[in-house]
């Protein structure tokens, strides 16, 4: 079911029938969360004018992804970016995205979801797995740093692959944070009494996304750049993208040959 390859100058784990590319996340803790140093970051960006409309809603929300938490997170597998088209084609062969301009291009479903999700041979991750895997332990706003994010770090259609490599993480993940993307969690506001390890917060009602800022484009100045941000989170309604988590693959895994190619995967 497994094939480890080289993509992009790191180790991957192929999903052999999908051909899905999942990266391997250390396991570690980290504080999960809006620290009151990435607060004071979007305040920084607001006094030096790089608000285009006003960050007092995010700011009023951020009990949304609070208190901050330190939390330990096994090992796993991620995608290294949202299912595309194509991919989502394997499991749903009739697919039609209304959204995606190529098959390259991130998958945003939504009468066809839980279809999806009765298929995949994956979950969804946790929130805490999907804010540890983006921020590959980094502290910041996003994993390039503190300073406000802008629209050449959305990633939405994987069809390049230079583009792709490019736009990767530590942890080799791409896209972390233009497509909302799914999580296991039912919709929470804030994390009081949440785990603190990895698991997902269960119960009825709307699940969590996270990311979403190629959602919105071309943006319309209305500082769509904070759906960037590794611990923005929101409740889910309408579509979404989904990025599958698996556990690690035994150890008898079929080495291939090391990627090269610059189709896209």
């Amino acid at each position: 079911m497994w094939t480890e390859e080289i993509v992009a100058g790191r180790p991957a784990w192929r999903h052999t029938p999908s051909g899905v590319v999942f990266r391997k996340v250390p396991g570690g803790s980290f504080r999960m969360g809006l620290s009151d140093a990435e607060l004071d970051a979007v305040r920084a960006i607001e006094r030096s004018g790089g608000v285009e409309d006003t960050v007092e809603p995010f700011l009023a929300g951020a009990e949304d992804a609070q208190p901050v938490r330190e939390v330990r997170v096994e090992p796993f597998l991620i995608a290294r970016h949202p299912l595309t088209v194509a991919q989502v084609r394997h499991w749903l062969p009739e697919y039609e995205d209304d959204y995606a301009e190529t098959d390259t291009g991130t998958a945003r479903l939504e009468d066809d979801l839980e279809d999806l999700l009765k298929l995949l041979p994956f979950q969804v991750p946790s929130e805490a797995q999907w804010e540890y895997a983006a921020r590959a332990g980094t502290t910041t706003l996003t994993f390039r740093g503190d300073g406000k994010p802008g629209e050449d770090q959305l990633l939405d259609d994987f069809g390049d692959e230079a583009r792709t490599a490019a736009g990767e993480n530590a942890f080799g993940l791409a896209a972390m944070g233009s497509a909302n993307e799914l999580c296991a969690d039912v919709w929470i506001p804030g994390f009081a009494g949440a785990p603190a390890d990895a698991r997902a917060r269960t119960g009825d009602g709307p699940r969590t996304v996270r990311g979403g800022a190629a959602d919105l484009y071309p943006w319309q100045g209305c500082d769509e750049w904070l759906l960037l941000l590794s611990a923005t989170r929101y409740e889910h309604a309408q579509f979404t993208a989904v990025r599958p988590v698996a556990p690690l693959p035994p150890r008898q895994v079929t080495q291939g040959r090391p990627s090269r190619s610059t189709a896209p995967v």
